[in-house]
Formats: C-alpha cells, structure tokens, sequence
C-alpha cells in the first residue's frame, strides 16, 4: 500500500520536468517534510488512534479497530461504581461514625469539648473540600454535605446528648445559634449552586425547628424555608426542591402537632395556639404559589403534577386530622376557609395556564373541605341533601375549569352518597327526591354546557340521567303506601313526557317510557296479588288510559312526519 508521501512524489515524478527554480523546489521540500511528521503521528502505535477510540490489531493485517461497545458501558458503570457510589458510601459511613461519637456522653471532659472537636472536624472537611473542588469535584461535594451535617450535629451535642448541657433550645442565644447554622448552610447550598445541597440544608432547617420546639419557632420556621423553597425553585430553577420542601414542611408541623415524641413528649395532638392549622394553609398557598411562578408555564410537567399532588394530599389531611383533633368547635369556619383557599389557588392556575391536572387536585381538594364542613354542621339524615346540592355547585364550577376530570371524579361521589344515606337512613324521609333533581339538575348543566365541556360523549349526562330514573321509583316505592305506587309511578312518568316537550329531548321520553314499563311490571306482579279489588281496578284503568294517550301520541306524531292530512283529526 502506498503511503500518501510516495503518491504524492510519483505525481510529481509524472509531471514535466520544466527546470523549477529555488522557490518551488523549497516548498516542495516543506510539504514533504510535513507529510512525513503526519504520516509518524498516524502510524500504529503512536497513540493518536487509541485516543480516538480505535487500537491496534496486527493479526487481523488492520492497523486500527473500534472499541466494543459492551466493554466500553461495563468500563463506565465501574467507574461510576468506584468513583461515585464508594465515594457516596465511604463520606456517609464517616459522617454516621462522627456523629454517634459525639453522641457519646464523655462524662470526664468539659460539656463543650465533644462539640468543639466536631467542630472542628467539620472545618477540616470544608477546607477539603475547597481543595479538592477542582481535582475531585464529585468526592469535594459530598465532603461539603458531611461538613454541613457535621457542623449541625456538633452545635446540637451542645444542648442534647451529655450529661451536661452548654445551651438552652428555651433561651434566646440557644436558638440563634441554631438559626445561625441553619442560615450558614443554606449560604454554602446557594454560593454552590447545588440543589442536592439546598435540600440537605432544608433537611437541618426542619430539624432545627424540630430540636426546639416551640409552637411560635416551629410555625414561623415552616412558613419561612416554604418561602425560601420557592425563591430557590424560581431563582436558580430547582423545581425538584419543592418536592422534597413539601413533604418536609408537613412533617415537621405533625410531630410539633402530635406532642414531639423525638424529646420525649407525651402523644397528644396540641390545642394551642388556636390559629395553627391556619399555618398549614398559608405554607400550602406558598407552595402552589411557587409552582404557578415557574419560569416554563405552556406544559405542565410531572413536577408541577406531583407537587400540586403532595400540597394538597399530605396538607390538606394534615389539616383535616388536626383540627377535628384539637379544634372541634371551629372546624366548619376553619373549613370553610381551606374551601376558599384551594378553589382560589385552583381558579389561579386555571387562569393563569389552563392547568389540567393541578386545576383538578386543588379544586377536588377544596370541596373535601366543603363536604367536611357540611357533614360536621348538618346533622342525619338532612346532611345528604345538603351534599347532594354540593355536587351541582362541583358541576357548575366544573364548567367554569372545563374540567372533565371533576365532572367524573363529582359523579362518583355522588354516587357515594346515595349509597351512603340508603346504608344510614333508617326509613325514607324525601331526601332520596332531591337526589334526583340534583341528578336531572346535573344533567341539564352538562347538555347547556357540552361544548365548552368538551364532553364529546353522553356518557357522563346518561348517568345522571340512569340515577334519577333509579332514584325517583325508589323514593317514591319508600314514601307513598303500596296501593299507591303504581299511581306515582305512572304520574312520574307524565313528568318525563312534559320535560320533553318542554326541553324536546328524547332521553326524557325513554325514561318516561321505561317508568311506564316498570309500572306495568310492578302492577303485575304485585298489584294483581296483594292489591284489594277497588285499588287494582283503578290501578290498571288508570295504567290502560296512560299507555293508550302515550299510544295515541306517537301515531299521531309518526303521521306528521309521513305527511298525513288525517294526522290532526
């Protein structure tokens, strides 16, 4: 095989020979002498290849090959494995060992001195750290978390742990040197741009609010970091970090709430101060306020799903259990007002994106709220109808969120509740009437609002409409004497014929149909067997007449349309 230099020679060779001068012959000469440095640099073995992620194989008579790909992914996972998840394991074991030796009571030294040495430990890992940012940054970071971990632990040996105790969580230098740590690590997690960091720094923030105690600490400390976690999420675009604030915030309102079993208190859900569930509400406005405020609104991603899914699953039942708890005579006003707040965080996110999915979770979020606050001021059996009106003021808002999502999710518990007031009414009151008219009520919104629903099915308004045919029969069975009921029935089917003369639509006409069938059903079976004679008779006269105008009606109206002359005679 010719190299390129001998190629490039025999051209030259095979070009006429016209007596060159000086200056041709010169630059020949460097171009040949370049092509020789070229041709040492790609020769095997020189390196340039294996950089390039070719090597040598002489057997096969081909100077270079590719790298395997199975050898190259085995290589990097066991760089990952050596470097980083050692690294992980090797800071971690040294941070646990560090910390349960200052857990040690030391009854022989002076109460600062295990703190002192932690301290001291911590600044050595700091400084560590900084020195190797640049050669290990991966191991330099994780040595900066075990500073910032070290560095808490070591302040808390001076009020727990010894036998003796330097400071007090009760005293005021006590807590500002916590709040001094606390703000110490969240200034290293921002300088460093590190959200891994920014959430071990909330870690210690809730724990400090943990270690002290106090209502006024623990409530003020939950709304603060709330509000740092959204300044961080926006500014340095940590969206992840509210995932990890939320739960964190609502863990560390819990156990203040259930009496601090971490310091030895009794379990005992607190009843002071009376304004504390308000808390919760106000850090899960902060919360959601801090996702309706991210940079990227035209999608709604899995994160802003997830957060609206915890702010108002874990807020709302940390909110539900502690006041019916501790707070028993204002539950309804305090529900009332979470109603208020999470329809209004729903309406914002409606206004703001047309969110699908955070709309659905604060919205269904804040009619728990109003069923729990109708359900604890209405006594048996009247509180089903009030939460059967609450599912037309659900469907009417659901128009508003064209939102198909609450129309379903709305359907479902009111079926709920129908199934719930059968199982606990004792007898029949007329409640089971007004669960029809919020049915036919329901409905009628759906059919005036379908477009802007966007319910391109009859599924949902056939429902409504199948539980208010199930439902009238059934009330009506309940509240009127046996003899009667073949009477009702059949007025109810008139009711169905009127609507659809009144609204001219056709599913009113075939639940008129079907009651009438029912009707006939019933008077067969029952009414011939238990009935006395007068009863039965005008039972069936007035069941005959009923299906014969019905009869009479349609062959009249089939005769219109075919044209009849005779149609009205």
């Amino acid at each position: 095989m010719l190299t390129p230099r001998t190629q490039f020679l025999r051209m030259s060779e095979d070009k006429p020979q016209h007596s060159p001068d000086a200056a041709v012959n010169e630059r020949l000469a460097r171009l040949e002498e370049r092509m020789t440095r070229i041709e040492a640099q790609l020769a095997p073995g020189s390196g340039v290849l294996a950089a390039q992620g070719w090597h040598d194989e002489p057997s096969a008579g081909v100077s270079a090959r590719p790298v395997s790909a199975p050898a190259h992914v085995e290589e990097e996972f066991e760089f990952q494995v050596g470097q980083n998840w050692f690294a992980v394991a090797g800071i971690l074991a040294l941070a646990i060992g560090a910390a349960f030796m200052l857990s040690l009571p030391y009854a022989s030294l002076p109460a600062g001195v295990p703190s002192l040495g932690g301290l001291m430990v911590a600044a050595g890992l700091f400084l560590l750290a900084r020195r190797w940012e640049r050669a290990f940054e991966l191991v330099a970071s994780y040595l900066r978390g075990a500073g910032m971990a070290l560095l808490f632990f070591a302040t808390l040996r001076l009020y727990f742990f010894g036998a003796q105790h330097v400071l007090s969580t009760g005293s005021l230098a006590g807590r500002a040197l916590l709040v001094l740590v606390v703000g110490f690590n969240l200034a290293i997690a921002w300088r460093r741009k590190s959200p891994w960091l920014a959430g071990l720094a909330l870690v210690i923030g809730y724990a400090t609010a943990v270690a002290v105690g106090s209502a006024g600490f623990v409530l003020g400390t939950m709304t603060l970091l709330a509000a740092l976690v959204v300044a961080a999420s926006r500014q340095a675009n940590w969206p992840r970090l509210a995932l990890v604030g939320i739960p964190l915030g609502y863990a560390t309102y819990f156990l203040w709430a259930i009496g601090n079993p971490f310091l030895g208190g009794a379990f005992r859900f607190a009843a002071e101060p009376k304004f504390a569930p308000a808390f919760v509400l106000v850090a899960a406005t902060t919360c959601a306020t801090g996702f309706l405020l991210r940079p990227s609104r035209e999608t709604e991603d899995a994160v802003t799903c997830l957060g609206a899914l915890f702010n108002c699953t874990l807020g709302y039942g940390l909110f539900l259990v502690h006041t019916a708890a501790s707070f028993a005579p204002a539950f309804v006003g305090a529900h009332l007002l979470a109603f208020v707040v999470f329809l209004v965080v729903a309406n914002l996110f409606w206004v703001r994106e047309h969110s699908r999915v955070s709309t659905f979770f604060y919205a269904m979020t804040g009619y728990a709220a109003l069923s729990a606050a109708i359900m604890k001021a209405a006594a048996m059996p009247e509180v089903f109808v009030w939460l059967s009106l609450q599912s037309v003021v659900v469907v009417a808002t659901a128009v508003w969120f064209r939102s198909r999502f609450i129309v379903v999710a709305n359907f479902l518990i009111y079926v709920a509740i129908i199934l719930g007031y059968i199982i606990v009414a004792r007898q029949e009151t007329g409640v089971s009437l007004g669960f029809g008219l919020v049915a036919l009520g329901s409905a009628r919104i759906l059919n005036w609002q379908k477009d802007r629903l966007e319910l391109k099915t009859e599924l949902m308004r056939n429902a409504y409409l199948f539980s208010a045919f199930i439902v009238f029969p059934y009330a009506l069975y309940h509240l009127v004497p046996g003899r009667y009921v073949g009477l009702a029935w059949v007025g109810l089917a008139s009711v169905y014929y009127l609507l659809n003369l009144v609204v001219q639509n056709q599913k009113y006409r075939w639940m008129g149909h079907t009651t009438l069938l029912l009707t006939t059903l019933y008077q067969l079976v029952v009414g011939i067997s238990r009935f006395e004679p007068v009863y039965r008779i005008v039972s069936f006269l007035v069941l005959g007449t009923v299906l014969l105008i019905v009869s009479l009606s349609f062959t009249r109206w089939r005769a219109r349309q075919r044209g009849d002359p005779h149609a009205g005679n």
